[in-house]
């Protein structure tokens, strides 16, 4: 993969529940992480000693991170009704230069900030909540 924009790492929401989906507006910074639990298979028969894991078991998990200022009405408000109400959409997350991530995901924080003689800004976090589908580019 080669050098990519940060800029072109989007999230985007299912606004209506139909499959129309639109970029989280006024995002600064975004990142996606994927974790796996290990299941720890080792015994006495284990060759050598070394650690032995059960493939294919434990629970997957992926969160997103992502921080800006306010830009868009209808996307701040849908992002904070996904909260309050604590849906889980389907979310699209695009990875410049790999593939697209899709699946249900819960806003598990939402944060607002601003200072005296700056923009009001805010970040949240997704956590995923059902099984996703990746599609590569």
């Amino acid at each position: 993969m080669t050098a990519q924009f940060g800029k072109d790492l989007l999230i985007k929401l299912d606004l209506t529940g139909a499959g129309q989906f639109e970029t989280i507006a006024g995002l600064r910074a975004t990142r996606i992480s994927f974790n796996a639990e290990q299941v720890d298979v080792t015994s006495l028969e284990s060759e050598g000693g070394w650690r032995e894991l059960l493939a294919g078991a434990g629970v997957k998990s992926a969160g997103i991170s992502g921080g800006g200022v306010f830009k868009d009405a209808e996307t701040d408000a849908r992002a904070r009704q996904v909260f309050f109400d604590s849906e889980t959409p389907t979310f699209q997350i695009v990875i410049p230069g790999f593939g697209v991530v899709e699946g249900p995901f819960q806003v598990s924080s939402l944060e607002y900030s601003g200072s005296h003689n700056g923009e009001a800004t805010y970040e949240l976090t997704l956590a995923s909540a059902g099984a996703l589908a990746f599609t590569a580019f």
